[in-house]
């Protein structure tokens, strides 16, 4: 346990991970503790609030001390129309009724594999976002847990020899990737086909602040690896993503009514969870992400966009 500017900063797991007490992040915030908590969101790569009692004018003005908040381009019905700012998690299972699935079917082809729930945040943008802060307004009795990964954790595991080859390399993200599509004609195909976001990222990716190296893979965007044979592609894609999401580089939150996560998205991919669609208990949460720069290599070479436009900040 750390303490600074009056904050406890607690690690939640050998790598990854801290809540973080003493803080009431509805309240005004000096500059102290945001650079408290700034730095630990740096050092553990996500960190944990309880009992916060934010609503959505408070979660918003939390964002902002933190940097610009990003405005998405459309929402579901069920993100609060007068605070554009703001995305409510259960947009998405809307998407299983507009394309003709059940919310069992849709999980499933979003995650066929064992690896492919695994992301960043709009990580096929070619400019992703730079934190994520989510908050719980309502949870499961039990389930709903979100698990999170180290990526320079990650990288720093890698062997030598494989630290300098994954450097060279370049992968393309893609909108849409992790999804199996329906035998037959898929309205959801047509839709990503329609509203595609691709770009080329380092497959090592400096951090703009921390100046250490992320394995910037992930399995729910990453297509393929640029300059490799497709058996090798499968195989490389393999390695990573598994090396990226092994389970001692990661952290599990158990989500409570007023629970806050705060993560870098630049430096962890998260997995979602799978496990509360029997259990006939609703799970709402609210997030707002943080603009972010375009990624850059070892070597110093940006990312490229291929379709799509960038985020826009508010």
């Amino acid at each position: 346990m750390t303490a600074d500017a009056g904050i406890d900063v607690r690690p939640a797991s050998g790598h990854t991970g801290a809540e973080i007490g003493g803080v009431d992040l509805a309240g005004p915030l000096d500059d102290a503790v945001v650079a408290a908590i700034r730095a630990a969101v740096l050092r553990w790569k996500v960190v944990f609030f309880r009992d916060q009692r934010l609503d959505h004018a408070a979660h918003v003005a939390l964002a902002r001390r933190f940097g610009e908040p990003v405005a998405l381009r459309s929402r579901g019905t069920a993100s609060p129309a007068d605070f554009p700012l703001v995305e409510t998690t259960a947009d998405r299972l809307e998407l299983a009724g507009r394309y003709g699935m059940d919310r069992d079917e849709w999980l499933e082809r979003r995650r066929h594999t064992l690896l492919r729930g695994w992301h960043c945040d709009h990580g096929a943008r070619i400019d992703p976002p730079a934190a994520t802060i989510l908050r719980a307004e309502t949870v499961p009795p039990y389930g709903g847990d979100t698990t999170w990964s180290n990526l320079a954790a990650a990288y720093a595991g890698l062997s030598e020899p494989v630290k300098r080859f994954a450097e060279g390399l370049r992968a393309e993200h893609r909108l849409g990737v992790g999804y199996q599509p329906r035998p037959g004609h898929d309205a959801y195909v047509q839709h990503l086909q329609d509203h595609q976001v691709a770009s080329v990222h380092p497959l090592v990716r400096v951090h703009p602040e921390t100046g250490e190296r992320l394995l910037f893979v992930n399995g729910y965007y990453v297509e393929r690896i640029l300059g490799v044979s497709r058996a090798e592609n499968l195989r490389l894609l393999e390695m990573f993503v598994e090396q990226a999401t092994r389970p001692e580089y990661t952290v599990r939150f158990r989500w409570e009514p007023g629970s806050v996560a705060f993560w870098d998205n630049r430096a962890t991919v998260h997995l979602a969870p799978g496990d509360t669609g029997h259990l006939d208990h609703p799970r709402v949460m609210h997030r707002v992400m943080l603009a972010g720069d375009i990624p850059k290599g070892v070597d110093g070479r940006p990312s490229e966009a291929l379709t799509g436009s960038p985020l826009h900040p508010s």
